[in-house]
């Protein structure tokens, strides 16, 4: 193996957190800012590129980086080894209510795509880079564009999705639509498109969108029942408005009480 052996727990419901348990010279990596916690003895180190043990030189490193750039991320991943004798724990937290789902990537022939923002921490030697679509409708209306995260390699990956997931094992030729933010992952014998909704009312009155994800097996699909985007667009839409008055969730009139107070303000 290539990767790194690591044992790992996941505790929680709702709120989940996976305690990794690192050997002597064992590592993980990791994107910024999901760190909880970790062991004394745990040295922490800030990696240029994609957080594989690949020595591909200083260009390498530069490419590596840049493709972390167009999936949105940082240009820098954090390791976590264990230096001292004896195992030591490290743990990753979810960034917001959902599951954490364990990604074995021997069991998915050594890649995985998924969302994103969808990677939490992985064994050390896993290469997190980008997943470019072949497919034009895929990047003008997916919602994700031409780009999504792949995992390659032959260790333990951890991705986020959503509130309650979803696994779905599709056979060969077997289809699932689902709304483009909901995909979490999928395996890479899975055919990932897009697909028009279809009808005037639908377009126009369905508030569903305009565009599904065509999912095609065969191979395993993780689907997630809150999106980030939907999740923020809710407490966006709860938020007072800047300079307005707040009625609060229990009036009446609602919003249309800054009509009639003549309170119009954004």
């Amino acid at each position: 193996m290539t990767s790194h052996e690591i044992d790992y727990r996941i505790y929680g419901e709702e709120m989940q957190y996976v305690e990794i348990e690192l050997d002597p010279q064992e590592g993980v990596v990791a994107e910024a800012g999901s760190f909880m916690m970790m062991d004394d003895g745990i040295k922490m180190e800030t990696i240029f590129g994609d957080g594989s043990q690949k020595d591909t030189g200083f260009l390498g490193k530069i490419l590596g980086a840049g493709k972390r750039i167009l999936t949105g991320e940082s240009l820098f991943m954090t390791a976590f080894y264990n230096d001292l004798v004896g195992k030591r724990n490290v743990s990753f937290a979810s960034p917001y209510p959902g599951k954490i789902i364990p990604i074995d990537l021997t069991t998915f022939g050594g890649k995985f795509i998924c969302q994103k923002d969808a990677f939490l921490c992985a064994a050390k030697g896993v290469s997190v880079g980008i997943e470019f679509s072949k497919k034009l409708g895929r990047g003008l209306f997916g919602g994700e564009g031409f780009i999504m995260q792949k995992l390659e390699g032959d260790g333990m990956a951890f991705v986020h999705a959503g509130g309650t997931m979803a696994k779905k094992e599709l056979a060969a030729g077997e289809t699932l639509r689902v709304d483009t933010g909901c995909i979490v992952g999928f395996d890479q014998t899975v055919d990932y498109d897009i697909e028009f909704v279809g009808g005037i009312k639908n377009t126009v009155f369905g508030g569903e969108g305009l565009f599904f994800a065509k999912l095609q097996g065969p191979g395993t699909v993780f689907v997630q029942s809150l999106p980030f985007s939907r999740l923020a667009g809710r407490v966006l839409a709860s938020a007072p408005r800047v300079g307005g008055k707040d009625k609060g969730e229990g009036s009446i009139l609602g919003g249309l009480g800054d009509l009639l107070d003549g309170d119009n303000r954004f």
